[in-house]
């Protein structure tokens, strides 16, 4: 016991030390250091069951379960992952890596347990003030408090996520904490034997209450109190920032500044302040996101018209019917949410949006692969999901002014709701300012005629597919067509392309499986043009984790492969 004070502070060293080079997630796993000594202390992991919520907080748990000597690989191609993942680890219990999953999770361990009659084993969830505010996570705590399973949930409260955490439960959480709470106890009103809050870094009342519950049968909620980013200065003072924050001086905590030229914004930069522009002049325009107003720059828009502006904490369901409920009163909503998140919230975009056909907004930032989140966090998904969605219209921007001029398309006024996708990273355009033009929609862009093979591309990758045709040896024999919308197609500019090439070509940063390049042979199959299509895309499998280079390369979707394929095929077209 004595010891285990130091083992917490060379534990928080050395993830410092780690992350500081090889970049990562900080502040989370600094906050849970004591947490994660002492439930390891008292529990006996693997045997008894213990999951990380999100994920982000579980560098401490990875290090001291046999994984101290590869942890610098972490997000790294060939490395492990950034979050818990099953197939790492015996000690990874469930694969987390999208918040407030683990008490439904947690909860099934724990009813299997008791099925199959091991009434001993522990079955522990570590959940934070900001994932356990999702509705999931109510439905779970719904349940478990009617239940009689050995399960202890853990509530990490740290009045923080990646943004700080809102709602009308962080004030609730805030008046425990301060003791100004009402009398009734929302957790004992759910039927959960509740006891805290208590001080997370004091690891030796940690163990204490941690003991204690252990001997304690049925559904239990322990709140702890926790600073994100605990033990290194600047992580403490600047929360939003050091829950990533590259590279830094570990002593100082002081970032490494990136030595920049002059570049192309980020596409969620030209999404937040174009929002800003439009919504100035349109007072009709509001702005939507589930938490991460920082990640899609709703930031700005917050910061200037905070009364327009909400963040409705980690609830993409809630964030899309709230959306459609503004838009039947005549507002604009401009719903900002990740691709991969938005696929929390389907039944949403059908049934309270399409199906009523009501004119949301939806702005899918991060559509793509993302690099070294990994498949938790690529949103490769959603040109097919959404493809298949009656009365919604999908578009990609090439570059930073499609993605402008088609905000300004969206809010003067559509007859139903558009998606627009665009990649995590930077754009293509210093000078992306436009003046605003409306585009037609369901129509495509030639950027270049040829005369044997089209390529047909959809969103930013068609700036690498221009990249490599103009590095062939007959750039001239190839055509190149910005498609934009993968619904509705340009059926007029497809029929003039089947009519005069001879081998068609689709790239786009998504699935293979109905996405884009299926749109494509659907249409040709309707019209029954014989030309070979080929489809260029994320083929059928999860894309592991690596730099975004390295995730387009494994995907077959990169400059090289590009540039390779359409030179063979060149080749064999004579």
């Amino acid at each position: 016991m004595d010891e285990l004070p130091k083992l917490a502070q060379e534990l928080r060293e050395f993830i410092i030390d780690i992350v500081s080079t090889k970049e990562g997630h900080l502040g989370a796993s600094l906050g849970v250091v004591e947490l994660t000594i002492a439930l390891h202390y008292v529990f006996d992991t693997p045997k008894d069951k213990l999951i990380w919520d999100v994920g982000h907080q579980a560098y401490g748990h990875k290090i001291l379960t046999g994984r101290k000597e590869i942890f610098g690989t972490n997000r790294q191609l060939g490395g492990i992952s950034g979050f818990p993942k099953r197939s790492e680890s015996v000690y990874d219990d469930f694969g987390t890596g999208h918040s407030s999953t683990a008490i439904s999770a947690i909860l099934g361990m724990a009813m299997a347990s008791r099925l199959n009659g091991d009434l001993a084993k522990q079955h522990i969830a570590v959940v934070g003030d900001a994932s356990i505010a999702s509705g999931m996570a109510f439905e779970g705590l719904n349940h478990l408090g009617v239940t009689d399973v050995n399960a202890l949930i853990i509530l990490n409260d740290n009045a923080i996520g990646i943004d700080p955490s809102v709602g009308a439960l962080k004030k609730y959480l805030t008046n425990v904490k301060k003791g100004t709470a009402k009398d009734e106890n929302i957790f004992e009103c759910l039927n959960l034997n509740y006891s805290g809050p208590i001080d997370g870094h004091d690891i030796g009342a940690l163990i204490k209450e941690l003991e204690q519950l252990k001997q304690l049968g049925g559904p239990k909620l322990l709140h702890i109190i926790t600073t994100k980013g605990r033990g290194l200065k600047k992580a403490e003072e600047d929360q939003v920032v050091y829950h990533a924050p590259g590279k830094f001086d570990k002593v100082t905590g002081e970032r490494f500044k990136k030595v920049k030229g002059n570049e192309p914004p980020k596409y969620q930069d030209v999404f937040g302040h174009t929002l800003v522009e439009l919504a100035e002049r349109n007072d009709r325009i509001v702005g939507i996101t589930p938490a991460m107003p920082t990640g899609s720059s709703l930031k700005f828009m917050m910061d200037k018209m905070p009364h327009r502006a909400f963040d409705v904490g980690i609830a993409e369901q809630h964030a899309v019917t709230l959306a459609a409920g503004m838009a039947t009163q005549g507002l604009v909503p401009f719903c900002n949410i990740y691709s991969t998140f938005l696929q929390r919230a389907y039944d949403q975009v059908i049934h309270d949006v399409a199906l009523q056909n009501i004119p949301v907004v939806f702005c899918l930032d991060r559509a793509g692969l993302v690099g070294q989140d990994g498949p938790t966090h690529h949103g490769v998904f959603d040109l097919a999901y959404l493809r298949c969605i009656p009365n919604l219209v999908v578009f990609a921007p090439m570059n930073e002014m499609e993605l402008r001029n088609i905000m300004y398309t969206a809010q003067l006024g559509l007859s139903g709701p558009i998606a627009i996708r665009y990649p995590r990273g930077q754009g293509t355009t210093l000078d992306w300012k436009n003046d605003f033009e409306p585009i037609e929609i369901g129509t495509a862009k030639c950027l270049r005629e040829g005369t044997k093979i089209a390529v047909l591309s959809i969103g930013h990758i068609g700036n690498e597919v221009k990249r490599a045709i103009a590095t062939l040896d007959t750039p001239e024999s190839v055509g190149h067509y910005d498609m934009r919308f993968a619904k509705p197609l340009d059926k007029k500019m497809l029929r003039t392309i089947f009519e005069r090439y001879d081998h068609i070509i689709t790239v786009e940063d998504g699935c293979k499986m109905g996405g884009f390049g299926s749109a494509v042979l659907e249409f040709a199959n309707g019209e029954r043009l014989s030309k070979p299509v080929t489809i260029l895309g994320i083929p059928d499998k999860f894309v592991d984790h690596g730099t975004m280079e390295e995730t387009h390369k494994m995907a077959g979707i990169d400059f090289d492969t590009l540039f390779s394929y359409l030179q063979s095929t060149l080749d064999q077209c004579g």
